[in-house]
């Protein structure tokens, strides 16, 4: 029985050695492919980048991008360089777009109140975010909640909740200030597409991707931005593609941004 069980373990760390193999591979890979055009360094706390100027010497209006990565480490399990490699590459997108740079790595630290001032900022906040146990990391639910409402209580991100006294019955979620921002969510998960959109699914029973992460987005669309759809990157774990997932992300901002 002991052997028996020994073989059995032998044989499943096997199997995730080389899934880890597989993976890293395909990062080393996509990284050799976008290193050549880095114009910026790894997203790391407080960095701003500035972008072409137009011909008066000022950034172009609209033109300003903050990308926060979220990634938390697990030590063998999640590294952060498949979420790495892609917000430095939402980096290198961006800026050839001639969008001004500010990024925040999460796990780094940040400030608090540089955090709303970045905020207030950019026209564009992008997420970089691995999905852990079907939301983000927890140390981006507490960077959410620590600067969401430094922004209420300023009153900078929003006035309230849209109601008061003399107007009881205005819409819920109509008091917010960042109208005019467009927020972006990217994820990579273990989950495969098919799992969702399908309601003989047993988990989702046919929600989408962004019905299932609609508690991160929904800050951003409470506070007056548009929200655009998710995107994601599926089956990071077993059947991980990272070369198409870069061209479809080049691809969605692109689409979305030009």
């Amino acid at each position: 029985m002991d052997q028996k069980m020994t073989s059995n373990t032998q044989a499943t760390d096997g199997v995730s050695r080389e899934r880890r193999k597989f993976i890293m591979s395909g990062i080393s890979l996509a990284s050799a492919a976008v290193a050549p055009s880095l114009g910026v360094a790894s997203p790391a706390a407080s960095k701003a980048v500035a972008g072409p100027a137009t011909r008066s010497g000022q950034q172009s209006a609209g033109k300003r991008v903050l990308i926060i990565n979220a990634h938390q480490t697990y030590k063998g399990i999640s590294e952060g360089r498949l979420n790495r490699t892609l917000a430095e590459l939402i980096a290198v997108e961006m800026k050839k777009k001639g969008f001004e740079l500010k990024t925040t790595e999460v796990e780094a630290g940040y400030t608090v109140q540089e955090e709303v001032e970045k905020h207030l900022w950019a026209d564009v906040i992008v997420t970089q975010s691995p999905v852990f146990w079907f939301g983000n990391p927890w140390i981006y639910k507490k960077y959410v909640d620590e600067v969401f409402t430094a922004g209420l209580m300023q009153q900078s991100f929003l006035s309230g909740d849209g109601r008061s006294k003399d107007a009881p019955d205005r819409q819920y979620g109509s008091g917010g200030k960042m109208q005019g921002k467009r927020y972006l969510l990217s994820l990579t998960m273990n989950s495969p597409r098919q799992a969702f959109d399908d309601a003989s699914q047993h988990l989702h029973q046919g929600r989408s991707v962004d019905d299932v992460f609609a508690s991160n987005t929904a800050n951003y669309k409470f506070c007056g931005a548009q929200v655009l759809p998710v995107f994601a990157c599926y089956d990071v774990v077993n059947a991980a593609n990272v070369q198409n997932d870069i061209e479809r992300l080049k691809a969605r901002l692109t689409h979305e941004f030009g």
